[in-house]
């Protein structure tokens, strides 16, 4: 009788996990299917439980950046700000849909610069939804800006993409020396994905829109959210300067910002906190788990030496292996396991810092391909069906594998240059 294989039962329960979580049979939520492999593997013995619980609190920063993050983005939604943006957007489009596509895309990188992809992808979209019905606008080509912008503009800043913190955790770089490796390759991104998805649904675009569109004033509400997010913005902009860790700063000012707003107008914040996605937090933490399960059978170890033997032989090679190689898994397993993978292989080996931004590239541009890719474009699935549109993962991946590609190319490319 062949001899148990502990590396063989954490691949079968990571593998099954990380499917439930892509796929959601029976309309299970993501996180059960993550705490439920990593309550698997500690009860089993496949991982010591204080391993585990190790794993669980390296992602404190990860969750505190996730619930600021959140609470601001709920607080926009029920205040209006979001819907008065689309809203805004529509009514200075002027009955042209490509000015009306110009403006959702502008708004959408903003709104993932300075409050994540996840923003975009769940409060930001039916805000479009409803600003393309008013203007009598097929809604789809908007909505598509709404998924691939939340990915292509989100390592602008540190704080576009909680995957960011993940792969670089307490070893996140001062602000300048992120703009130095991140900004070029950010507008080639930004570029290419705005000139693909503007010449891929240039028929839509042409059709006239509605011209009379009322724009409701902005509610005091909605005034102070938005100051509380340029604060925010401000707040995590310094930290990140100083090299302070973002996640603490972030929760902070969501908090604040959300306990000033309702002491204001004298409200219960529970519709806000109810609001909030909690069911993230599980599945993160599931997710640290699983990976440090991974970690123990030694691959994530052979990738990591394997990636700085070749650093240390071309550094350009490395940045176009890394890069390419971890957006293709990111499609495969979703970026968030990829991104814990890429962050575990940071910390093992020593890699340039041009080969981490490479494995962050990958994990944030990567997902572009595929519907089941990152988080955010699960979550923009969501908004989208709720909304009453259909779109298949073979409609997503005819227009990804158009508008993802050379966005990641583009992007390497000005990495190499920027490092070179």
């Amino acid at each position: 009788m062949p001899a148990f294989d502990p590396s063989t039962a954490i691949w079968i329960v990571a593998a099954l996990a990380t499917c439930g979580v892509i796929l959601r049979p029976w309309r299970v939520p993501e996180f059960v299917w993550a705490m439920g492999g990593a309550i698997l593997l500690t009860v089993s013995g496949l991982i010591p439980p204080h391993a585990a619980l190790h794993a669980v609190g390296e992602g404190l920063d990860v969750y505190l950046f996730l619930i600021g993050m959140m609470v601001l983005a709920e607080l926009a939604r029920q205040q209006g700000l979001f819907d008065w943006l689309a809203m805004y957007a529509a009514q200075h489009a002027r009955g042209s849909g490509q000015r009306l596509f110009d403006l959702v895309f502008l708004v959408g990188t903003l709104v993932t610069v300075f409050l994540s992809n996840d923003a975009t992808a769940v409060v930001l979209t039916p805000a479009v939804y409803a600003a393309a019905r008013a203007a009598k606008a097929e809604p789809l080509p908007y909505l598509f800006v709404c998924a691939f912008i939340a990915n292509a503009a989100s390592f602008v800043l540190p704080i576009s993409n909680p995957a960011n913190l993940v792969i670089f955790g307490s070893h996140m770089p001062p602000l300048l020396t992120w703009l130095w490796h991140f900004t070029l390759p950010s507008i080639a991104a930004i570029g290419l994905t705005y000139l693909v998805l503007r010449f891929t649904q240039r028929a839509h675009l042409r059709q006239p829109l509605e011209t009379t569109i009322t724009l409701q004033p902005l509610s005091s509400g909605a005034r102070l959210t938005a100051f509380g997010i340029v604060l925010t913005g401000i707040v995590l902009l310094s930290a990140s300067a100083l090299g302070v860790q973002l996640g603490l700063p972030t929760f902070c000012a969501g908090i604040a910002t959300a306990g000033l707003i309702h002491l204001r107008q004298r409200l219960s914040p529970l519709p806000v906190l109810k609001g909030v996605s909690w069911g993230v937090l599980p599945l993160v933490a599931g997710l640290f788990v699983l990976v440090e399960a991974l970690a123990q059978t030694g691959l994530i170890d052979q990738l990591a030496h394997a990636l700085q033997t070749l650093a240390e032989r071309s550094s350009v090679q490395a940045i176009w292996g890394a890069g390419v190689l971890v957006a293709i898994a990111s499609n495969l397993i979703n970026n968030l396991p990829a991104s814990l993978i890429a962050g575990s292989m940071g910390h093992i080996a020593h890699l340039p810092t041009e080969v981490t931004s490479a494995l962050l590239i990958g994990v944030d541009l990567g997902p572009n391909l595929s519907i089941t890719g990152s988080l955010a474009t699960l979550l923009w699935l969501v908004a989208v069906r709720r909304e009453g549109e259909n779109v298949s993962a073979f409609t997503f991946l005819r227009l990804g594998i158009l508008v993802m590609p050379p966005a990641l190319i583009g992007a390497l490319a000005a990495l190499s240059i920027t490092t070179g």
